[in-house]
This record gives structure tokens, sequence and C-alpha cells, in this order.
């Protein structure tokens, strides 16, 4: 039943407004695609009413959010879903918001085909008294190709801008994730491992990437109210057998056959992942293909890098050497190419020891945004405000900032630098005592360096450059007293 306010719920909508409050903390920053209002009186006593709304035909997911009056009278209003087709779930009242899509559900309800037509929100009341009335809100978002990637989370987990760090590729059993099971079988490991694993490491946020499945989403979606101090990126790794890539935000399905009927080349690939508001990074690249890692080296011949958003420059440990992605990067970075640097530890055994890679957040990639949700951390890697810590440790930092007249940038930004400009960088370094700064790009032969060594474990250095009129890069990394590369910074870069 939808029915407009009515006469005296003026009044009754002022108390549901502070009932409301905490609900509109968490909504979705747009405003919601329908709204249904009405009330439930005494004569609604233990009766179900269905309110009807369309679903156009390319919704994605459907999100509910659901607030009434009465509660001071014992008011109990309970929900439920019908799709056009079939019930598609029932919370009754322990939920006042909850999702339904393609891939994935909140506990009570069932993911699966998201049939156009009419739906019906079921609302129960076990309990109305007589001389009581319940003045309810029904907001309700219907995401299309294109929305924003809701992600498994209402609100961020944190708010306010410093440096977050967490890990952007790990597996469960849900493609070939491993571990033992309690009697010491080995299984395919479980969701809840790795993010157990990943918050026993201290890390701010994780992307879980099963091969070429989003069926992880739904587990992720169950243990996120759980892990409520955990930031759970949704993700997966598109697994081609001409390259991987990370597919970071949605949940929306993406071909993964590429040669096949569906994506004859990568950039059908790249166009379904796009529509899809998704980050696309490229896996591994330097590691080889064959029978000992089938597919794993990048060599999809009409790669777009232009739509590509980062690189996966330190896999496990391989952050130097012939299996790192270093050198596939640069290439990149010196044709003109802007891409985000990070890591991922490549995890298929949360279990694994937490010292050594390739365990959990070995690498980390360290990301500085303004708050700790999904949103806000893909925005800042696709600026590039990252940096990785290749041990994966918890207090190691390098930032770098760098200023030219009035202007300023950090990792990751564009510079105004005209031929003759003084560029002065400063890099803040903890954790790396008796390590070196190391400057490398197509810049680095514009700098007067100066002192480079890092003699305490806190240290601040700086050093300039003058610009000459050229598009260049410049990038700070760090390397420990033995020479190792231990951070490995984004670019800065130089635009006349």
């Amino acid at each position: 039943m939808i029915c407009s306010l009515r006469q005296g719920l003026a009044a009754a909508l002022a108390a549901f407004a502070l009932l409301a409050l905490p609900l509109r903390a968490q909504a979705q920053e747009r405003a919601p695609d329908l709204t249904l209002t009405g009330v439930l009186t005494g004569a609604a006593h233990q009766t179900y009413r269905e309110l009807a709304f369309k679903v156009p035909v390319g919704t994605e997911r459907i999100t509910v959010e659901f607030a009434y009056t009465g509660a001071e009278q014992k008011s109990v209003i309970d929900l439920g879903l019908r799709d056009p087709q079939r019930l598609r779930g029932w919370s009754g009242g322990n939920k006042s918001r909850f999702t339904v899509s393609t891939s994935d559900a909140t506990p009570s309800y069932l993911p699966g085909a998201m049939p156009a037509g009419e739906w019906r929100l079921i609302l129960g009341a076990p309990n109305i008294r007589k001389d009581a009335r319940a003045d309810y809100v029904a907001r309700i978002w219907l995401d299309r190709p294109g929305s924003p990637p809701a992600g498994f989370g209402a609100q961020p987990v944190e708010r306010g801008e410093r440096w977050w760090r967490g890990d952007l590729h790990m597996h469960t059993g849900h493609s070939d994730g491993t571990c033992a099971s309690r009697k010491g079988a080995r299984i395919p490991c479980p969701v809840f491992k790795t993010l157990e694993a990943a918050v026993a490491r201290g890390l701010d946020f994780v992307a879980v990437s099963d091969h070429n499945t989003t069926s992880q989403f739904a587990a992720l979606r169950e243990l996120a109210p759980y892990y409520d101090d955990l930031l759970i990126v949704a993700a997966r790794e598109i697994t081609t057998f001409h390259g991987h890539a990370n597919l970071l935000g949605p949940t929306a399905f993406v071909d993964f056959q590429l040669g096949g009927p569906r994506a004859p080349k990568f950039a059908d690939i790249q166009r379904q992942a796009r529509a899809t508001g998704g980050l696309l990074s490229i896996n591994h690249p330097g590691l080889p293909s064959g029978e000992f890692c089938m597919g794993c080296g990048w060599t999809a011949a009409d790669t777009d890098y232009s739509r590509i958003d980062a690189v996966e420059v330190v896999n496990g440990g391989f952050a130097e050497g012939r299996l790192s992605g270093m050198a596939f990067w640069e290439a990149r970075l010196n044709a003109g190419l802007r891409l985000t640097a990070i890591g991922g530890s490549d995890n298929h055994d949360p279990t694994l020891d937490p010292a050594k890679a390739p365990a959990i957040g070995v690498p980390t990639t360290v990301v500085r945004a303004g708050e700790l949700s999904q949103a806000a951390i893909l925005q800042a890697i696709g600026a590039g405000h990252v940096f990785i810590d290749v041990a994966g440790t918890r207090t190691r930092l390098l930032d770098v900032a760098v200023v030219s007249g009035s202007g300023r940038a950090q990792m990751g930004d564009e510079l105004h630098a005209p031929a003759g400009a003084k560029v002065e960088v400063s890099v803040h370094v903890a954790g790396v005592p008796g390590g070196r700064i190391a400057i490398a790009g197509d810049a680095a032969g514009l700098a007067r360096p100066g002192e480079l060594n890092l003699t305490s474990d806190d240290q601040t250095l700086a050093f300039d450059l003058i610009a000459d009129g050229r598009p260049r890069w410049l990038r700070v990394d760090v390397r420990d007293g033995a020479g190792k590369l231990v951070l490995i910074g984004n670019p800065i870069y130089l635009r006349p």
C-alpha cells in the first residue's frame, strides 16, 4: 500500500526524523530513486501489506532503507522483498537496511537475476496496538550500469585524512586459496580466515580478488558488519590466457574470456570494466607466462594503457629483478602514461608465516585518503597518492611534497614547472635508519640531490631541481642500508 501523507502526519514525522537520523548518516550520498511513505494503524495488527514499486530494465542492485515511528508504543514492522517471480528474502525486524543484486545480497536476502517489472516491499505487523499508529518511510536506490560501486559498508570505517595500509591482491576458497582444516586436511580456505589474517597484520583495508568469480561477494557482505574495523574492497582478478588484472570496486559481472565470443579483444574487457565504474590494475606483468604460471605475464596485444589505472609492480616478494613489474611500469611512464604503482601479496594461504612474502600484507599498499571508505581509497589510488611498503611493516613512511612557485603537489599529482623554474622536493621517511633516498624518473638528471642518507628513524630531507620545460616525471624511493629497495614512491609529473 502506497499512500500520501495524511492530516496529522507532520507531527508524527517530526518524531520520525529523530528516529531516522542514524539511518541518514549511513545512507548513500546520492538521493534515493524512490521514496514510499505511509502509515499503519491498529487495524494492521498481525497483517501483511505489500508496497509495489517499479524496477526498470538494467537495474543491477536494489538497496532499501526503512524506518518507522511508534517504538514507544511497542509497534513493530517486519520487512521482506519480492521480485516479479519469487520471494527474495525476509529479514523480519532485524534489519533496517538491505541490498540485493546479481552477485551478492545482505544476509536474509538472495542474490540473483534482477528482473524488470513490479517488485514489492513486504511489511508485516506482528504488533500494532489498537490505538497506535506507525508512520513509515522506505527509501529505495536503484543502481544501474555506471552507478558508483556501492561497496560492502554504508559508511566509512574511519574518517580523517591519513595514510591507510592495505593489501590489494589475495585469494580464498572461492578460487584457488587453500589452508589446513581443523583436522589438518588441505581445503578451499574460507573467507573469514583471510580477513582474520588481515586484522592480525594491522591492515586498514583489503581486496579479496578471487579469479574470475563474484561468489566471494556474498561471503564478504555477510562478514563486513563483524569486521567493522577493516575496509573490505570489492575485487576480482580477471584471469585471461594473456594476462591477469584486478578490477577493484564493482560487484557487477565483467567477462574474462579474452579471445572468446564475448570478449574478442582486451579492449572489450576494458569497456565492460569502465562501464562498472571500477579501477583496473594489471597484475604481476613481470612474471613469465607458461606452465609455471599460466597467463601470468602481460601479453595482451591490444591493451589501451590510457584506460589502465594501476600496475602491480610488487607481487609478493618480487620487488626487484626480472620478475618485478618495475620495468614494465617505468616503460609506460616513459611513454607519457600515468599509471599508479601498487603492490599485492597474491596470498593463497592466510596461515603462512606473517613475516614472509606472500603473507597477507607483504607487500603493503599505503594510500593517503580523506577517509577509510571504498570510494575514497579507490579515488586516491587512481590519483597516485600511494607508496608501497615492500616488507609490509606497520610503521614505515614515505611522504613526498613538491613546491614550485605557488604550486604544490604530492605523489601522483601534476606540478606546473616551466623552463628554469626551481622545484623544491621535501621527503619525509620513517622506519629506515641507515637507509638512503633514491631518485628515479626522467627528471632525475635535473636534480641537485645533496645529502640523501638517512641517519635517524624519522627524518625529512630536501633537494631541488631546475625544470627544463619538458614533460617529466620524478619518483622518490628508499633503500635500506644493504641497498635493498624497501619503499617505492609514485611519480610527481612536471608539466611546462
